[in-house]
């Protein structure tokens, strides 16, 4: 009985080996896309290693279990016959596991495509003019995907923008805003393009104001809170909307006749607006609007231009970069203009490298410090060149010396 434990290792060792030999001949099978072929070269294969195995058996059973050269040479023969069969078996095979790395990288290998929606057939009807059948074919694609964003705001464009049904419309938003997993970013999208309709297609400036309110509402503390408070600042009034419905008229002034009959040639100059009247105007819209970024930021220009009081523009400048959720490219932007200003009118290179520096400290690691840190190393260059270069007043020079004749010539 000595023999049953070596002879139960080997049966288990042998249904081992063949059950992992059929696992992987199964995940094969499956992934294949010629399951007939890559059957029978399976074939051809299981027959050509039996019949060079049976050669080689029954050559070295003839010989006396010896291994003379008559049978190293037949079995030698056998062997390249089978191989030779068994490459043009497998050329195909060979070839796409050998260059399957390069050509993963184009077509994605193996990897499974993530199921998606494809709405160029509802782009292509709309582009055509047929806004029902564009409808029909994202309804669709939103019976497979529910609820998916892009589908689901090109629905509401189309209500709103080719068929005139802003309700409509606005019934898909709300819709929108209900779907489960919804980002800040897609939802302050869908409601600021709402308040687009509402305004270009509704004339209706108050609607619109509540639209936007719901995003501050809705991301508190977000930067798409803070971009919805800058475009309150600058949203229509009901009179900017009834001076559009109206046909504007520019009244033109007394200007020069006859300017090409002139010798000289007529400068025409644009009329400049007064710095003082526009920061007058731009104060009084501060105070009802005192988070309007881009009225601050031009009234820090006056100030350090016009009135040369950097101190005041910079202190519009911390106005703007203390208001909270301020994006960091909009951060970035204004201490650089608080660093151009110091160096521009003060030419304060301390007061520069200070502003830099809290770029740098605020973002760092970022590309934005990386261009703070270099243009640190430059700011004595930056102020050389802001500088204004001397004025060579030229003296009084004989003219048309061209056409004179030399010294000795005479007529």
């Amino acid at each position: 009985m000595n023999w049953l434990p070596a002879k139960i290792s080997g049966v288990l060792e042998l249904v081992l080996c063949a059950g992992i030999i059929g696992w992987i001949l199964y995940r094969w099978l499956k992934k294949s896309d010629e399951r007939g072929r890559l059957i029978s070269k399976w074939a051809i294969s299981a027959v050509m290693v039996g019949i060079t195995w049976h050669i080689a058996d029954s050559r070295i059973a003839g010989s006396g279990g010896g291994f003379d050269m008559a049978t190293a040479v037949i079995v030698a023969i056998s062997c390249a016959i089978c191989g030779v069969v068994l490459g043009l078996t497998w050329a195909s095979n060979i070839a796409e596991v050998l260059g399957k790395p390069l050509a993963s990288l184009y077509d994605g290998g193996d990897a499974e495509v993530a199921p998606a929606p494809f709405y160029s057939i509802a782009e292509a009807r709309r582009k055509q003019g047929k806004y029902l059948e564009s409808i029909a074919e994202i309804r669709k694609q939103l019976a497979r995907f529910p609820g998916d964003f892009a589908g689901m705001l090109m629905l509401a464009e189309i209500q709103a923008e080719n068929l005139n049904d802003l309700p409509g419309a606005q019934a898909t938003i709300e819709r929108l805003l209900t779907a489960p997993e919804r980002k800040p970013v897609n939802i302050a999208l869908a409601l600021n393009r709402l308040a687009d309709w509402q305004l270009k297609f509704g004339q209706d400036p108050d609607s619109a104001r509540e639209t936007l309110e719901r995003v501050i509402g809705m991301f508190p503390q977000t930067e798409q809170a803070y971009l919805a408070g800058q475009r309150l600042a600058h949203l229509t009034t009901p009179e900017m909307l009834a001076e559009q419905s109206q046909p504007h008229r520019i009244k033109l002034g007394q200007y020069q006749e006859n300017i090409g009959l002139r010798r000289e040639s007529a400068t025409v100059r644009a009329p400049t607006e007064d710095p003082a009247s526009v920061a007058l105007n731009l104060v009084r819209h501060l105070e009802q609007q005192p988070q309007d970024g881009e009225a601050r930021e031009r009234l820090a220009l006056i100030y350090a231009e016009h009135y040369q009081r950097l101190d005041m523009a910079a202190d519009q400048l911390e106005v703007l970069l203390a208001q909270p959720n301020l994006p960091a490219r909009q951060a970035v932007l204004w201490l650089n203009l608080l660093a151009d200003l110091h160096v521009k009118h003060a030419g304060d290179l301390a007061a520069a490298r200070q502003a830099l520096q809290r770029v740098i400290e605020s973002y760092p690691r970022s590309a934005a410090a990386e261009n703070a840190n270099h243009r640190m190393a430059h700011l004595q260059l930056e102020l050389r060149s802001k500088k204004e270069s001397p004025v060579v007043k030229l003296g009084s020079y004989e003219q048309n010396l061209g056409l004179k004749r030399g010294p000795g010539v005479t007529d």
